[in-house]
């Protein structure tokens, strides 16, 4: 009978951060190492699935980072971007764990160009609306419901250890939320706390920046549509 003594826990959390390492060096490999992750307590699988949520937002979910900036830039104020972002957090949230219990099964093919004309979609809004309307809101829980099953997407790669699927998954959302959280006050202090009251901001700031978030989404949903 193994005993979890305070040294085999400590070898098991360094185990943890090399498979996290692996998990996101090697996604081929990913299920093998799910297997190993299946050995370790839930709570250091935990922090392993939380480190992959955020992650999957910094720095290696472009087109997630793109869509935050873009709900961000056209009204730079905590409040209003933190509603939007709730909205959004409810709506992958449903998805992702209905995606993960297997009750939808989207195809990647239709929701990665999705979420590529939903940054576009917010992009435009942001340079033909002078202020932010309340119907966005709607239109970001919708978009949210899409991206959460772009996030079971990649999460469905990677695996999820039987022994602690719920934790784990729960997790990786908390490391989403995590990530989504570190780009709105990143934008915050950047931009807003210094410009976001200047009456150049709208004209120099959030127009260029859309414009160009507009284009790398276009290039995105071609992509996706036919390559």
């Amino acid at each position: 009978m193994e005993h979890n003594t305070p040294q085999t826990s400590h070898y098991r959390r360094i185990a943890g951060l090399s498979l996290l390492f692996l998990l996101l060096s090697q996604p081929l490999w990913a299920h093998v190492i799910v297997g190993e992750l299946e050995k370790m307590s839930k709570g250091d699988a935990a922090l392993v699935y939380l480190g992959l949520g955020y992650k999957h937002i910094l720095p290696l979910g472009f087109d997630h980072i793109l869509f935050i900036l873009s709900l961000f830039l056209l009204s730079p104020k905590l409040k209003p971007v933190l509603w939007q972002a709730t909205a959004f957090t409810v709506a992958h949230s449903v998805t992702l764990g209905l995606a993960m219990y297997h009750v939808i099964t989207p195809p990647a093919k239709i929701v990665e160009p999705v979420i590529a004309l939903s940054i576009l979609y917010v992009a435009l809004e942001n340079i033909f609306s002078p202020k932010l309307k309340t119907s966005r809101i709607g239109v970001v829980f919708l978009f949210g419901l899409v991206h959460g099953m772009g996030f079971a997407g990649a999460l469905g790669q990677l695996g999820l250890p039987k022994n602690s699927y719920l934790i784990s998954l729960i997790m990786f959302n908390v490391g989403v939320e995590l990530g989504q959280l570190t780009v709105i006050l990143t934008a915050y202090f950047v931009l807003a706390r210094y410009f976001g009251d200047k009456p150049y901001y709208r004209k120099y700031i959030v127009i260029p920046l859309s414009i160009m978030i507009a284009m790398v989404a276009t290039y995105w949903t071609i992509q996706r549509l036919f390559f």
